[in-house]
């Protein structure tokens, strides 16, 4: 009974791909096998790479880091992104979060986190989008790794962080400050966090969130991304 109606639903709403918008068949989701397996993905936590951390070197310590794919301009992972956050499209982020969060769950460096928290965003932009873009991404991974997801201790306090990239340390420093704030932060003392956000560009936004987190006494932090430019 359900096939057939998932049939007729299909004859009237067919489901496509999200990248190529080509029709999908019964045994793929979301994406179309061909598009996925073009997917430029880095399997960083699976070969242990250091990217991540290379990004954040001398700013801030992490335990592990990972990014699920690279952005390319004009690329398909744009495109998805895009449609995440401009399109409405709150799936592409679940869609990732389970992917990731699959591969994460075993993967020994990654069992022992106890929270997952997203990079906020200001109330204004929150209210204008209508969701944070990270939300479902964290939550299909805190789900996938029986980790608890907070979204309410690191609090986003002002605007955008892109002028930081040509300021000097202690500027930029003292700037990450006014970015981000915390409240309740004693709940994080002795977690493991696992701090997840769309793509990592220059490490700005998430150094300036681990220096906020890192207030917590006795914590580790970790980073997951969608992707890494």
């Amino acid at each position: 009974m359900q096939n057939l109606i998932r049939d007729f639903i299909n004859v009237f709403f067919p489901s496509v791909c999200n990248a190529c918008k080509n029709l999908l068949s019964d045994n793929e989701d979301f994406i179309c096998t061909d598009c996925r397996h073009k997917l430029p993905i880095t399997e960083f936590h699976l070969n242990n790479d250091k990217s991540i951390d290379n990004v954040l070197y001398g700013r801030v310590a992490i335990e592990n880091g990972t990014a699920l794919l690279r952005f390319e301009k004009q690329g398909t992972v744009q495109y998805l992104i895009h449609q995440l956050k401009y399109g409405g499209n709150e799936k592409v982020g679940e869609f990732f979060g389970k992917w990731i969060g699959t591969e994460l769950k075993n993967i020994i460096n990654y069992k022992d986190i106890d929270v997952v928290i997203p990079v906020p965003l200001h109330p204004k932009k929150l209210k204008k989008r209508g969701y944070n873009q990270v939300e479902k991404f964290g939550k299909e991974i805190a789900y996938a790794l029986q980790a608890e997801f907070i979204d309410d201790i690191l609090i986003k306090i002002s605007g955008s962080s892109k002028s930081q990239a040509s300021k000097k340390r202690l500027e930029r420093w003292q700037l990450n400050n006014e970015l981000f704030s915390t409240k309740n932060i004693e709940k994080l003392n002795n977690k493991h966090i696992l701090l997840v956000d769309d793509i990592i560009t220059t490490g700005n936004t998430i150094e300036s969130c681990c220096i906020q987190l890192q207030k917590a006494n006795n914590i580790k932090i970790s980073i997951a991304c969608m992707a890494i430019a």
